[in-house]
């Protein structure tokens, strides 16, 4: 199997923060979910990733090449939490810019999606509310053909039904296995939905890289009291919290664990819930 994207090793220091060493891979023709914490290193590593910082170690290939030349870079779709284009202008005028920018761009796809989401062309992308840009950026990704598409937390500020209409069209772009997205978010329930892997960022480190449906279909919470959390085989414990009921604690074989501790109570886990006890739970 092919990489449309590939990191390894990528590392980043600032003052109060490290990207320590991240490696994960964006298959070809999948979604992977990018997820962490606010600061946890998700905008750093797509910067870094993408040349728009400067890594300090590492090796990022895209679409099979280390070096991001004008070609490949047609080839990448990037929408950014924020504004994506200078204020100023209307979507209309932002076509004629696109036009000149990517030889690929297609204004008919483009003025359709548009059309689509409600946005008005004349008006100025200064007067938009953040979800009219974030929808106006996803529409300019979609219309210069990309192969790879590179989502920053793109569904921020989206109502549901506005989310919902641009996860499927995620899925639409991938069915042909030509193209792959690479999506941060921290709307975890976005990411159940579509994402083929889930890539967990904490604290500048991957925590894990694996397939989604292995972590909702066979991770999961185990609670008990007192007594029970203390006759626990520590090997089977990813993470743990007391809580005031009693104990929660991760584990990776939901099946097993079941079979193994008959009496105890074995709920499957959500993402958000992994990602929780991960990061605010003891090892």
């Amino acid at each position: 199997m092919t990489n449309a994207l590939a990191v390894s090793g990528l590392t980043k220091t600032y003052e109060d923060f490290h990207l320590d060493h991240v490696s994960f891979t964006v298959p070809s023709g999948s979604i992977v979910g990018l997820i962490g914490e606010n600061g946890a290193g998700k905008s750093t590593t797509i910067n870094a990733a993408l040349g728009l910082i400067q890594k300090e170690d590492g090796v990022v290939s895209i679409l099979g090449r280390e070096e991001l030349d004008g070609d490949i870079k047609e080839q990448i779709g990037v929408v950014f939490d924020g504004s994506n284009y200078p204020e100023i202008l209307s979507p209309r005028k932002l076509n004629r810019v696109m036009k000149n920018i990517y030889r690929t761009w297609d204004e008919q796809t483009y003025f359709s999606l548009l059309k689509q989401f409600s946005l008005p062309s004349e008006k100025p992308i200064k007067q938009f509310s953040k979800g009219m840009k974030m929808k106006l950026a996803i529409s300019a990704a979609f219309s210069h053909h990309s192969r790879l598409l590179i989502l920053d937390e793109a569904t921020s500020g989206l109502d549901p039904v506005i989310r919902d209409d641009i996860l499927d069209m995620l899925l639409d772009f991938v069915q042909d296995e030509e193209h792959s997205i690479l999506v941060s978010s921290h709307i975890t329930s976005d990411l159940e939905k579509i994402a083929d892997y889930i890539v967990f960022i904490h604290e500048g480190k991957v925590v894990f890289s694996k397939p989604k449906d292995e972590l909702i279909e066979q991770y999961g919470i185990l609670k008990c009291g007192a007594a029970q959390f203390d006759a626990l085989d520590r090997s089977d414990i990813i993470a743990y919290r007391k809580m005031d009921y009693g104990w929660q604690i991760l584990i990776s074989d939901r099946e097993g664990i079941q079979k193994k501790y008959p009496k105890a109570m074995v709920v499957p886990a959500s993402i958000d819930e992994i990602m929780l006890l991960y990061v605010k739970g003891e090892k």
